[in-house]
């Protein structure tokens, strides 16, 4: 498979880790958004975005989320942050495995353009 996250998850890549366990993985974006700026994966692929969430792999989305909160504290980031998927091209997604942001670390605007 030619998936970026993919071959991070597998070690071909390296990445620069924040939390990992046996479903997940967590690294920091290469460029970041924000001073904090962690990006989320499933270690399976599931393509795409939300568009892509089903009944049969929804279970990993809800896993993400339950981690989300250990993984701002580690990040120090606890007292505020955002989560972003992007979805699609028009949504700036580059990446077509599912993943979310975490971006924090600092006051973030208002702004979401």
């Amino acid at each position: 498979m030619d998936c970026l996250f993919c071959k991070i998850v597998a070690g071909d890549i390296p990445s620069t880790k924040v939390y990992e366990d046996e479903k997940i993985l967590a690294f920091k974006d290469i460029a970041p958004q924000a001073k904090v700026h962690v990006v989320i994966i499933p270690k399976e692929h599931i393509l795409s975005c939300a568009n892509d969430i089903t009944p049969e792999n929804c279970e990993i989305v809800g896993y993400i989320f339950s981690k989300i909160p250990e993984i701002a504290k580690l990040c120090g980031t606890e007292d505020g942050y955002r989560i972003v998927n992007n979805c699609g091209a028009k949504g700036a997604q580059s990446v077509f495995h599912i993943h979310f942001h975490l971006l924090g670390g600092e006051q973030l605007s208002g702004n979401m353009n």
